[in-house]
């Protein structure tokens, strides 16, 4: 689901919790040596999230966010805050062309840019694959 957060709604953060979880703790993001990802270059999108992209004429930027049951890709568009929340049974990850990464949710998407020399995106992103399998209950084994 797609949300603007720039306000402060109980009714959207209730809504984000249900979905994903509350926030970690202090403590367990510094054990898991941090839940933010670094900033990512929005290359393409769903076409919802790119009618919101194309009010700006930058560069379209955004982060990941982990929580205990999910990821939220966050980005802005002129003032406003958007959150695309993605539970860990409804993310699909594609590492596409040999600089893209795809993160998918039912008909939402967003492509993000990952050069051979972003390092950082690319541990994020295996951090992220690795704590999908971990919390999701799928384990390779069962499959």
């Amino acid at each position: 689901m797609l949300r603007n957060v720039s306000y402060n709604n109980k009714t959207i953060t209730k809504e984000i919790e249900e979905a994903v979880g509350k926030p970690f703790g202090l403590v367990e993001r510094f054990k898991m040596g941090g839940i933010g990802s670094p900033r990512l270059v929005i290359e393409e999108s769903s076409i919802q999230i790119q009618n919101l992209l194309i009010l700006d004429n930058k560069i379209n930027y955004g982060n990941i966010e982990m929580r205990p049951n999910g990821i939220i890709v966050g980005f802005r568009a002129l003032l406003e805050s958007y959150a695309l929340i993605i539970p860990f049974h409804k993310l699909t990850i594609y590492k596409g062309k040999s600089e893209q990464y795809s993160i998918y949710r039912d008909n939402y998407f967003v492509k993000i840019q990952a050069r051979s020399k972003d390092k950082a995106v690319h541990k994020f992103m295996s951090k992220l694959l690795d704590e999908k399998v971990e919390r999701s209950g799928t384990r390779i084994e069962d499959l």
